[in-house]
């Protein structure tokens, strides 16, 4: 063939140049040598490049500096070769010298047809076969190369036509002649790979069913195809006649390949409906591009026991490598290679298989080969490699083999890393040269002992002390992790695990890149079984941080003496940690008590009231359901405390309505007083059930709702008869117990959803609860406590502590509902979290299509306001993709009425198709329109953000939870939802009056679905958290006057719901045993601690170290309800120099800000916030700390900038406890004495209620007032008005003509004007006695509504709610900057106040100033000048 292919190079030489393509590396040189030597026999080669031409020396010199050796030696006569093995630069330069004409002959392989646009008058194709490793034989050259290498014949511009010769063999002849003359069709080969491709789409949700698979096979080559041509497809010819869309071919395929999936177990397909499931084998197969034949390989063949020579004899009988085949004459070196490799191979080398191996353990070992075939196989079963080991790790991680899964992981790491795992783990490192290696190899040193080796030490173990800081730098950059664990008992099954991983190695981005993905694994005892598994990302960011995992592992009985934790890393050899748990001392929780069965009564008419307004409250129904028939009893015809726990839908809430008509009833009849309390621990809950109880007992009684300020409280829980309460705000009222007899006075309490009590907030709840029983025993008094809560393992504990009977203590099991729930519960194993929530939109859809037919409600739950809009685009974009039209509305003609005043454009378009959404961040018109046309049936989809599961009733047939992971900013982790807002979500699928049952859908991360299986089937345990939260609460007891010494502390504890549960499940505690001494020694020792705390933070002090006295810090953090540890942060970072950007800072740092949430991609936005601020931050701030972010989001409300979304709810969330922070700031102020920073701290409480800064002009308070409208007022030529005062001297018409308004916006600035506070202030100094100065100031408002009694809510829009009017009375020296007395002064229409403080020491006039402050409005302050004079004692 060379000599043919010399003929034809030589019958262009000098005229044209010849591109000539081979089909290996190796073959390009030979070609050109071979060309070149017949040439140089024959004479000729002079042809090439001309004697006298300069392309001759160009050429000479090109050759020097070349690095290709082939090149070096070729290029001088005028022949160059090109192939991607050539370097980047050699393959250029070639490729120049070509297209510039100093080459003559260009031998190539096929990349230069395809890869780069190189055309040559005459293109000559030396043979036709390639080897194809797939297959493991020659076979043809492919119709499309054979074109494309054809297709560089011929140079446009420079030629009128172009020579093509194909050297081939004779049989080959007409193939190749009909492929030049004719046009052959190209058919489809989807059918080959149908059942893969048709997993993958199954895998990744766009395909569900059989129809959808049909639709699917629409829109491929292959249904073409068939068309065109049925007869090639195995169709009649006439089928067009019968089926023209080929339907039942189509149906015939997709059941075929889902068959075929089915039996392997990819998929499950249930034939009856035509749905598919996906398995983990098939996500499997998708993710790593894996035939369906491999797997189920893998999977038949997988033994628990396999060691690595069956682990490597699996990976070689993959499907992928069924066409490689052993030949001759590679049979000398695999005979070589064979007693190479380390790991035996057990088949002959006849066997495919055993090559396979060999091969993959040469490829490890690194070893040379010879043989250009081998070499081919071997790169084709590396490329093949990675992926294959990596789909056989998981499918033993799947199995749960510890193992075979670490055997597996560490093969997938040596084909990575090109190393044995019993060789040192340096070798990772390229940088460092083997004979240092093979050094430290024979030195035998245990790999964990070179970490506590110095870079002196390695040196010297080397003896090579240059090297011995690379070395020490290497080994401390492989990356190891230090484990802690903390162990809690959850159920006697069931434990907690509290993981703390630290990074302990040194980051270099060119290593380690940006993540270091680890596999953390629990074994069991034996290291035989893994019990839980999950991926572990450290990100660099994160790394000089600890991490926390939570998660929980069955536990067996008899108890094992220990579980391991291994970490290991997921790219490194030689990285991993085994930490073992031992179970020594744990003692697993008591069995729990059974749960109440729910008798079969008949169920109760609402006649049972016997009280006709009572009756007419409940006229929507005729019976109660079977729980609130059970419940009557006790709690209507009872005065006993009552426990319901009962789940989320159940009618709970009328059981404790049946407690406060019996209390109105008694009240009535004059046998008690009516005051009832209900305790919500969320908000959102206590402004649903004040809507509810206002219409329904409006008439009844006096329905109110606590504020949280309180002043205004008190007068509340004064005039209120049903009382409705956040437990924080109950908290905050009911500290001071003893002084306020309102307090005293209730008779029953309400508290919901007590199940809380394990929450985050739990602790609150707990308090209350214990305070209200302590009370009602230290006065003496019979109060009721009614609890609601969900399903409990331990209720009877609950039950028990609240005070309640075995006769009025109902814990019915979760299974237990009027309605029933059908579950679904369905695992994705996909790691990261947005590709996650992306593959569940379209289960989603299918989800509402099956299980919400004819149009009945669906809810769907999103972890975050982005999931609920993107979701609900989403939901609107498959359904119209589907049916083309809009299936979820109602009608279409209404709907653009209700949304013509919806300000979310998104949501204005998903409403048109039946889509709602709701999440914090929309406005109260939006979220109240999507909820009405929700529950009006107008659309039937509603996609909430999780929050909104609580305090808003969407009643739904369908719930779809959409993932139950949310983002905790604090973690830098993906956590998951509690149970308990699992199970209020599950509880909305609850229509008693419509449907016979509900059904509930959760998608959920593959690694929980056991653990949500487990707790949402039984009943879950509460415990108490409130051994890490008591400071708070034992500082306000202590301020109270409860707790005066430290056994009182103990006392009080027992108290508790924590004290109960001690004995029940001591480890959770951290309690080693339940004897009477050891529970007390706890006490103790907890109390001791606390106590210790509050004194080191100056809250209380601790006498003869016994008795507990109250100090200043510790009444102030009581008082205004802030956190120890705030007030001590306050009192530390105070100084008498602190300017107003110091105080902001001051404020932001706040441990109450602490739980801001971070969300991911946030921080670039709170960065840009910070930059265009009027006090920018330290330079080497985090922006994703949450006090950072206060700080940013509260100079954004003083300037008025608007934010959107979830900043805008964070920006609420900050300024509702601003004032009582900036109150308890003041106090610290004031106590140190400092008169200029008090006031500067008064000023910054306006700015918070109004949003504006101090320096902005004080008309911006005013409503329609702009900047440019302020900027006016200061220019009016007759009087520049520049205060509020001023503006309201003026004329109606006169104010017209200036600010130029319409009429209805002038009568918000006059209502405005009249409601501004305009205080007259007198003042006179007393007679002081015993050293004092007394000053009495007369304040007097001037009204303008002479009936107007009370000054009314302050005029703030900008602030989240309705705020009282609040002021400071100020005595202050200006000459020393001290403050001498300061008094908070509530004023309506007038008050008369005395402020003392001590007379100088020296005689003589004095000058004082006597400031007026208002905590809500600018502009309105007043101070004024005083003297006092004081005589010598000594005179008259």
């Amino acid at each position: 063939m060379n000599q043919i292919c010399y003929e034809k190079v030589m019958a262009a030489a000098g005229k044209h140049q010849v591109l000539i393509f081979v089909h290996s590396r190796k073959e390009t040189a030979k070609t050109a040598r071979a060309i070149k030597d017949i040439a140089l026999s024959n004479n000729k080669l002079t042809c090439f490049p001309k004697v006298e031409s300069a392309s001759l020396e160009i050429l000479a010199d090109h050759a020097n500096h070349v690095k290709s050796n082939d090149l070096k030696d070729l290029l001088p006569y005028g022949f160059g070769i090109h192939h991607a093995g050539l370097t980047r630069v050699d393959r250029e330069l070639i490729e120049g010298l070509f297209a510039d004409k100093h080459l003559q002959v260009l031998v190539s392989t096929a990349t230069l047809a395809w890869g780069v646009n190189l055309p040559a008058h005459t293109v000559i194709i030396k043979g036709t076969q390639v080897y194809n490793p797939e297959k493991g034989a020659w076979t043809e050259l492919s119709p499309l190369d054979v074109m494309q290498m054809l297709g560089r014949a011929g140079r446009p511009q420079y030629d009128t036509h172009g020579e093509g010769i194909i050297l081939t063999e004779h049989s080959e002849l007409q193939y190749y002649l009909s492929l030049m003359n004719q046009q052959l069709p190209i058919e489809s080969q989807f059918i080959s790979r149908l059942a893969d491709h048709l997993n993958a789409e199954i895998v990744l949700g766009t395909i569900q069913n059989v129809r959808e698979a049909c639709t699917w096979l629409g829109y491929t080559y292959l249904y073409i195809r068939m068309l065109r041509n049925p007869t090639l497809y195995g169709l009649p010819a006439d089928i067009m006649e019968t089926d023209n869309t080929l339907d039942e071919r189509r149906v015939d395929l997709v059941h075929t390949a889902a068959n075929l999936l089915d039996r392997n177990n990819l998929i499950k397909y249930d034939r009856k409906t035509g749905y598919f499931q996906v398995t983990d084998l098939g996500r499997i197969a998708s993710y790593y591009y894996a035939s369906h034949r491999t797997i189920s390989t893998y999977n038949e063949c997988l033994k628990p026991t396999m060691g690595d020579i069956e682990l490597c004899r699996l990976f070689s009988l993959s499907e992928e490598f069924k066409y490689v085949s052993v030949r001759q004459d590679e049979k000398m070196e695999l005979a070589k290679l064979f007693n190479c490799v380390p790991i035996p191979v057990k088949e002959s080398l006849d066997e495919p298989s055993a090559k396979i191996n060999v091969l993959l353990q040469a490829y490890i070992s690194r070893l040379e080969l010879e043989g250009l075939s081998l070499s081919s196989d071997m790169v084709y079963i590396r490329q093949n490699a990675g992926r294959l080991l990596r789909a056989l790790f998981e499918i033993v991680l799947k199995r749960g083999w510890a193992q075979l899964a670490e055997k597996a992981l560490n093969l997938c790491k040596m084909i990575d890393k090109h190393i044995w795992n019993v060789q040192i783990p340096l070798h990772q490192f390229p940088s460092i040269p083997k004979e240092i290696l093979m050094k430290l190899e024979k030195k035998e040193l245990a790999w964990e002992r070179y970490f506590d080796l110095s870079s002196q030490e390695i040196g010297e173990l080397i003896r090579n002390p240059k090297m011995g800081m690379q070395l020490h730098k290497c080994i401390h950059q492989l990356p190891k992790l230090n484990l802690s664990a903390h162990v809690q008992p959850i159920t006697p099954t069931v434990l907690g695990f509290e993981l703390t991983i630290t990074a302990d190695f040194q980051w270099d981005d060119e290593l380690h890149g940006y993540v270091e993905p680890f596999w953390l694994i629990v074994e069991d005892n034996g290291g035989d079984n893994i019990l839980h598994h999950e991926c572990f990302m450290l990100k660099k960011q994160y790394v000089d941080e600890d991490h926390t995992l939570n998660f929980t592992v069955p536990i067996y009985e008899p108890l094992p003496p220990q579980y391991f934790i291994r970490v290991v890393s997921d790219k490194w050899l030689g990285s991993q940690t085994i930490l073992p748990v031992s179970f020594r001392h744990l003692t697993l929780p008591e069995k729990y008590a059974p749960p109440t069965e729910l008798i079969d009564l008949q169920p109760l008419p609402v006649t049972a009231l016997r009280n006709a307004r009572y009756e007419s409250l409940y006229c929507a129904f005729k019976h109660f359901n079977p729980i609130q028939t059970q419940v009557f009893t006790a709690s209507y015809n009872s005065d006993d405390s009552v426990l319901v726990a009962a789940p989320t839908g159940s009618g709970k809430t009328i059981c404790a309505e049946f407690a406060i008509l019996r209390n109105h009833q008694k009240a009535v009849s004059g046998d008690s007083n009516m005051r009832v309390v209900y305790v919500a621990p969320i908000e959102a809950l206590a402004k649903e059930r004040y809507k509810d109880w206002e219409s329904k007992f409006g008439e009844l009684a006096r329905v109110v709702e606590l504020t949280g300020e309180t002043a205004a409280d008190l007068k509340l829980l004064d005039k209120g008869e049903i009382i409705i309460s956040t437990a924080e705000k109950w908290d905050a009222l009911s500290r001071r117990w003893k002084q306020r007899k309102n307090v005293q006075q209730v008779s029953l309490f309400i508290f919901d959803e007590l199940h809380l009590i394990g929450s985050e907030n739990g602790h609150i709840l707990e308090i209350i609860i214990s305070r209200m029983r302590h009370m009602a025993n230290h006065i003496g008094s019979n109060i009721r406590i009614v609890a609601l809560s969900a399903s409990l393992a331990n209720g009877k504990d609950l039950g028990e502590w609240i005070g309640t009977s075995s006769h009025s203590l109902f814990n019915f099991p979760p299974a237990v509902r009027p309605l029933p729930l059908e579950i679904h519960i369905q695992g994705w194993d996909v790691a990261i979290f947005e590709a996650r929530m992306q593959a569940m939109s379209k289960p989603t859809y299918t989800a509402i299509t099956q299980h919400a037919k004819h149009g009945k409600p669906a809810l769907v739950f999103v972890p975050t306001h982005k999931h609920a809009r993107l979701t609900a685009v989403d939901l609107c974009a498959h359904s119209s993709a589907e049916s083309g039209g809009t299936p979820f509305l109602g009608s279409e003609d209404e709907m653009d009425t209700f949304t013509s005043g919806v300000n979310d454009e998104a949501l204005k378009y998903t409403l048109k198709c039946g889509v709602g959404y709701l999440h914090e961040g929309l406005s109260d018109f939006d979220q109240e329109l999507v909820t009405q046309l929700f529950l009006g049936g107008r659309i039937q989809v509603c996609v909430a953000s999780s929050k909104m599961c609580w305090g808003r009733s969407l009643p739904s047939h369908l719930v779809v939870v959409m993932g139950t992971q949310y983002y905790d900013g604090r973690g830098n982790s993906h956590t998951d939802y509690p149970v308990t807002d699992l199970l209020q979500m599950m509880g909305h699928a609850n229509r008693p009056l419509q449907d016979d049952s509900g059904k509930c859908v959760i998608l959920c991360y593959a690694p929980r679905k056991e653990y949500y299986k487990k707790f949402l089937f039984e009943a879950f345990p509460v415990e108490s958290h409130l051994q890490h939260f008591l400071h708070d609460h034992m500082n306000a007891e202590v301020v109270a006057g409860l707790i005066e010494n430290k056994q009182d502390a103990v006392d009080y504890l027992t108290w508790t719901f924590m004290y109960r549960r001690l004995a029940k499940n001591p480890n959770y505690y951290n309690l080693q045993d339940v004897s009477h001494r050891h529970v007390s020694e706890h006490l103790s020792e907890l109390v001791e601690t606390v106590l210790n705390d509050l004194e080191s933070t100056n809250c209380l002090a601790i006498e003869e170290n016994i008795y507990l006295k109250t100090l200043n810090l510790g009444l102030i953090a009581s008082y205004y309800y802030v956190t120890y540890t705030t007030i001590e942060r306050f009192s530390s970072m105070l100084t008498q120099k602190t300017k107003l950007k110091g105080l902001l800072e001051i404020l932001a740092s706040a441990s109450e800000y602490a739980d801001l949430p971070s969300r991911p991609g946030e921080q670039k936005s709170i960065e840009r916030l910070v930059h265009h601020q009027r006090f920018s931050v330290e330079k080497k701030v985090r922006y994703d700390d949450p006090h950072v972010k206060a700080n940013a989001l509260l100079q954004c409300h003083f300037s008025r900038r608007t934010v959107e979304g979830d900043l805008a709810a964070d920006r609420r969330e900050i300024l509702l406890p601003a004032h009582r922070l900036l109150q308890a700031l003041i106090d610290v102020i004031s106590s140190n004495g400092w008169l200029t920073l008090a006031l500067n701290a008064m000023e910054l409480s306006q700015m918070v209620t109004q949003g504006m800064w101090d320096r902005d002009s004080v008309l911006l308070q005013l409503p329609h007032f702009t900047e440019e409208l302020a900027r006016r007022c200061q220019e009016n030529e007759g009087k520049a008005i520049e205060t509020i005062f001023d503006l309201a001297e003026m004329s109606t018409h006169e104010m017209q003509d200036l600010l130029q308004l319409p009429s209805s916006q002038l009568q918000d600035i006059v209502g405005f004007l009249r409601r501004f506070p305009n205080i007259d202030m007198a003042f006179q100094v007393l007679e002081g006695d015993g050293g004092s100065v007394t000053v009495q100031v007369t304040l007097e408002r001037e009204m303008a509504d002479l009936l107007q009694s009370e000054a009314g809510p302050v005029h703030a829009p900008r602030f989240p709610k309705p705020k009282e009017e609040g002021w400071w009375l100020v005595i202050g020296d200006r000459s020393t900057d001290q403050l001498l007395a300061i008094k908070r002064v509530k004023l309506q229409k007038r008050a008369r106040v005395k402020l003392e403080f001590a007379a100088p020491a020296e005689a003589g006039r004095k000058d004082y100033m006597v400031y007026l402050m208002s905590d809500s409005y600018l502009g309105c302050d007043q101070e004024y000048e005083f003297a006092v004079d004081v005589k010598d004692a000594g005179g008259d």
